[in-house]
Order: structure tokens, then C-alpha cells, then sequence
């Protein structure tokens, strides 16, 4: 299914919920919602399925207007953060549901197949109430997987899920995602997910749709600042800086060997991702003396929050690394890893990929 959306717009008495945006969704591959909570991406979800009709502008499948029509005519499955599942039905019943309803031919190995995948296998003569919530949410992704649908809209379907079966699912999830035909779209909060699905992303913020294309690209070239942050966890570095005739000043302290196109204003912000700072120094690198805030440990990095001369930073460091508290330290910068935004807040420069 191609899914178009034109000059959408979504208001709620004076509140803006959706300003106007359009978006063409890449047909049969997956496009994450990235964005802070309410930044419009459950609105936007709720638009697309029909569940809402939008105060303006039209939504479009394969080219037919289907703008004012409810979802029960529209061939679409939705997981939502709360699960939904039908009580009175053992979790198999659940997820064979949508199979029994097109009379489709070896429905218990399907459903044995999702159950296998989404790790319930074990609980398929139960009841949904006697799941976890962990549980139910999955058989509610089962559920919609064996729905096949040509549109498929889930809003943050792992978020109630613990961090390792988390971790787990999204390999499954981009793997049956990868072998159907469904256009896929995934709302998320969080960058690190977004980068493990791929395929395309659109970042969503205030209600704005900021930025729309392939994954990687809109990660290694973020056409602003609040793409930047909310395409970052932590999110980037930030830093006040000046160009000069020779180079860059960072927040009147420190000179950053870079060139830059023409620019109608000086004034510039330079960003940082935390994973580009290090304690070890390389050639070419800028050295930026400071002294430890906080150093925290998660999973196996070690995030320290770092005062400088040039403002607070923060590093995120792969292994685990013991700082005390007011430790001298110092951060290494390679001046090819940053990003340099202009006056209007847009990307004047990033990094080489390579």
C-alpha cells in the first residue's frame, strides 16, 4: 500500500496538534515515528488508520481519497502501548482470529509459527488475564502480524517490555518485517530503536514533521538542530561558536580548525554526538579540559557529564569507567566528527560518512 498524506493539519479547539505536514510512506517497508512524547506521532497514527479524520487536508491509499472513511472499511491492524486483546479467547484463538477470517488453510501452524517468534508458545491455551502485560502485548503483535494487513501502525508496542526481551523482539520484528508485504509504520521515542529497524524515519516534533527520508541518512545528516536532538541519545552536544576568517571559535575559548561554505551570519552552534568524545587522544584532536559532574553507568557504556571551558558535555564512553566526582579530565574531539548548525538553526556542515 502507498499511504499519502497531504497538507494534513489537526486541531482540537485552539490547540494545534498536527501543524500542516505531507508524507509519502516508501510502500512495504517500515517507517519509524521518531519524536518525544506528545510530539504528534500517536496523532499522526490515529489520522492514518481513520480512526480521526484530520481538520484538514486529505489522506490518500494507492491513490483513492479515503480522508472520510472509518477504519472499520479500511484493511489496517494497530497495536497500540496498551494492549487489546479479546478476553474470552485462549492467546491462540487471539492470534488466529484474523486467520479464520479470510478462511485462510493451516492456521494452527501459523499461529504456532507468530508464537514461537514473539516467545508466547508457552501460553497459547490461555486466557489473556492470566498473561503478564508483557505477555498480552505480545500476543497483540502477534495478533496483528497474522493479520497481514498492507498497512500496519504501531504505536510504541515494546515500551511496556523489559530492556533484554526488548532487545530481542526488534531483531524478530525487522526480520518479519523484512519477509512481509505490509507498509509498516513504528512509533518510537527512542533513537537507538529507530536505528535498529532502519528502513526510513520521519522525526516528529511539537507536532511538526521536521525531517523525512532513509534512516541513515536522516541520522548522519539531520537538516536541523531539533533533528539533531531528537535523533540523539543523549542528545548532542551542543556548543556556541563564531566563525572567523580561518576558522571556528568555540564559545569564545577555543578554535576549531574548519572549513565553511559562505554564511549570511557568524554566529553558529556546533554539535557534538556524545560517542564522538573520547579520553584517548588522536591525531588532529582538539583537547577540551574539564572536571567530572556525573559519570553513570548503562549497560556496557559509561555516560560522564563533563564541565568544560567550552560548556557542560557529555561522553558517552564504550566499557565501564570509574570517575570520582570533581576528577580532572580531559575529552578529545576529532574536528571531522562535528556537525556545525547556522543562525536559523540548520545544517551548514556534518560529518564524512564513511
Amino acid at each position: 500500500m502507498e499511504l499519502t498524506l497531504e497538507r494534513i493539519e489537526q486541531r482540537v479547539g485552539a490547540n494545534v496538534h498536527l501543524y500542516p505536514l505531507d508524507l509519502t510512506l516508501i510502500p512495504r517497508a517500515v517507517t519509524v515515528l521518531l519524536g518525544a512524547t506528545q510530539a504528534g506521532k500517536t496523532t499522526l497514527m490515529r489520522v492514518m488508520a481513520g480512526l480521526d479524520k484530520p481538520s484538514k487536508g486529505r489522506v490518500l491509499t494507492d491513490g483513492v481519497d479515503v480522508t472520510g472513511k472509518p477504519v472499520r472499511e479500511r484493511n489496517v491492524a494497530m497495536v497500540y502501548q496498551q494492549f487489546i486483546n479479546y478476553p474470552s479467547m485462549t492467546v491462540a484463538d487471539n492470534i488466529a482470529s484474523p486467520l479464520k477470517l479470510r478462511k485462510e488453510k493451516n492456521i494452527d501452524a501459523r499461529v504456532a509459527e507468530l508464537a514461537i517468534k514473539l516467545h508466547i508458545d508457552a501460553f497459547l491455551r490461555r486466557l489473556p488475564a492470566e498473561l503478564s502485560g508483557g505477555q498480552q502485548q505480545r500476543v497483540a503483535l502477534a495478533r496483528a502480524l497474522a493479520k497481514n494487513a498492507p498497512l500496519m501502525l504501531l504505536d510504541e508496542p515494546l515500551v511496556n517490555l523489559d530492556y533484554k526481551l526488548r532487545e530481542e523482539l526488534r531483531d524478530e520484528l525487522s526480520q518479519l518485517f523484512a519477509i512481509g508485504e505490509s507498509t509498516v509504520v513504528y512509533a518510537t521515542t527512542e533513537p537507538t530503536e529507530a536505528l535498529l529497524l532502519g528502513g526510513y524515519t520521519a522525526v516528529m516534533d511539537a507536532g511538526e514533521l521536521l525531517q523525512y527520508g532513509p534512516t541513515a541518512e536522516v541520522f548522519h545528516r539531520p537538516k536541523s538542530i531539533r533533528v539533531a536532538r531528537a535523533f540523539s541519545d543523549p542528545p548532542m552536544n551542543l556548543i556556541e561558536a563564531k566563525a572567523t576568517q580561518s576558522d571556528v571559535m568555540l564559545n569564545g575559548s577555543l578554535s576549531l580548525a574548519l572549513s565553511l561554505p559562505a554564511l549570511q551570519s557568524d554566529m553558529l552552534t556546533v554539535g557534538v554526538r556524545a560517542g564522538a568524545l573520547r579520553v584517548d587522544r588522536r591525531e588532529n584532536d582538539l583537547a577540551l579540559a574539564g572536571k567530572v559532574e556525573l559519570a553513570e553507568i548503562s549497560g556496557s557504556d559509561t555516560f560522564v557529564h563533563v564541565h568544560t571551558q567550552v560548556g557542560e558535555l557529555v561522553a558517552q564512553l564504550t566499557g565501564v569507567h570509574v570517575f570520582s566526582l570533581g576528577e580532572a579530565i580531559t575529552l578529545y574531539l576529532n574536528p571531522a566528527q562535528v556537525y556545525v548548525f547556522g543562525a536559523d538553526g540548520n545544517l551548514v556542515v556534518a560529518p564524512e560518512r564513511k
